[in-house]
């Protein structure tokens, strides 16, 4: 189901079976409800907390998301570039501030959802719908097909990295701690801050903040927005997407193209991609070489499309999605 009022009233029922069939995974669903009551808790504190907490709440969202997206996604799922063992450490630091899980774990799993995109192998499948592209996927036990694909995949890359292993060794205590009590102690250190009103501000609501804004990619950004690169492919171009997550919103060129370091067609000056512009600094100080491009490949394939609509060809279009086949069949009907 997409998003609409259809989904939230399906809920109630989606709960109710997975409750019937057990699957229910109940220790990351009890972590993510929490999650959720400490942000709530931290939008009470905002108007208490100093604006530099407010400030470095918002420095931390950028940090923490360039962890995400410069550092497990780019870096280390894909190995569209290489960086030296400084510029590692810090994406590392900036990761385990994000607290998405070790990026072992996170590169795992996304690693899985590239080769099995929208199929009962994804982890977070959008044709599945949004709430559980969204959010749902964490509330329940992943299908046997997810764990089988994780097991079948090489990530001996990973284990190979000192620095990777190091996080995952201290997973999850190390990120709890840079996610909530680091910028608390930052801030009451620093400024004078309240440790409370920090703990969950620059703490815990940023952290859930930071987290849906993740989140749309894995949903509004394979929901929402235009295929001009593959058009049988799910996932859009969404700039709204891109604007929250610091560049990753660009999802119909980065799942035709995963080896592009860009993650878009074109650069920050064009898209919003802030992560590009982080990444191409570092390489200007000599810390990342290899920065991988696939604006070749497109130009290659932007002459054989050109060359098939000449020729009156249709372009193909994606299958749709379970719930859209129902909407066509209850209007035929």
């Amino acid at each position: 189901m997409d998003f609409s009022l259809k989904m939230w009233k399906d809920i109630p029922s989606v709960i109710h079976h997975h409750w019937t069939n057990k699957t229910i995974n109940w220790p990351m669903g009890i972590y993510i409800t929490l999650v959720h009551f400490v942000a709530a808790i931290g939008m009470t504190h905002v108007l208490d907390s100093d604006p530099k907490t407010i400030l470095f709440s918002f420095v931390l969202w950028w940090g923490s998301g360039l962890g995400i997206t410069a550092g497990v996604h780019r870096l280390w799922s894909h190995r569209s570039y290489e960086a030296n063992f400084m510029a590692r450490f810090f994406l590392m630091l900036m990761n385990s501030i994000a607290n998405q899980g070790s990026i072992y774990h996170w590169a795992r799993d996304h690693r899985v959802h590239h080769k099995y995109s929208e199929t009962s192998a994804d982890p977070h499948n959008a044709t599945r719908g949004f709430f559980f592209s969204h959010i749902g996927w964490l509330y329940v036990k992943k299908h046997e097909d997810i764990v089988k694909a994780g097991r079948e995949l090489n990530f001996d890359d990973l284990k190979r990295d000192p620095i990777v292993m190091f996080q995952k060794k201290l997973d999850p205590w190390f990120a709890l701690y840079m996610c909530y009590v680091m910028p608390a102690q930052v801030a009451s250190y620093f400024w004078g801050e309240d440790f409370w009103n920090a703990f969950f501000v620059a703490g815990g609501l940023r952290y859930c903040i930071v987290l849906h804004f993740t989140w749309l990619v894995n949903s509004a950004a394979h929901l929402y927005g235009d295929h001009p690169y593959d058009p049988l492919s799910y996932p859009a171009e969404n700039p709204i997407v891109s604007l929250c997550a610091v560049g990753e919103g660009w999802h119909n060129w980065h799942h035709k193209y995963p080896y592009d370091y860009a993650a878009s067609e074109h650069g920050w000056t064009s898209q919003f991609n802030p992560t590009k512009m982080f990444i191409d600094t570092l390489a200007y100080l000599g810390a990342v070489k290899g920065r991988k491009r696939a604006t070749g490949a497109w130009a290659m394939g932007m002459k054989r499309r050109k060359r098939e609509e000449a020729e009156g060809k249709m372009q193909p279009k994606a299958p749709p999605r379970p719930w859209e086949v129902k909407e066509f069949q209850g209007k035929r009907d």
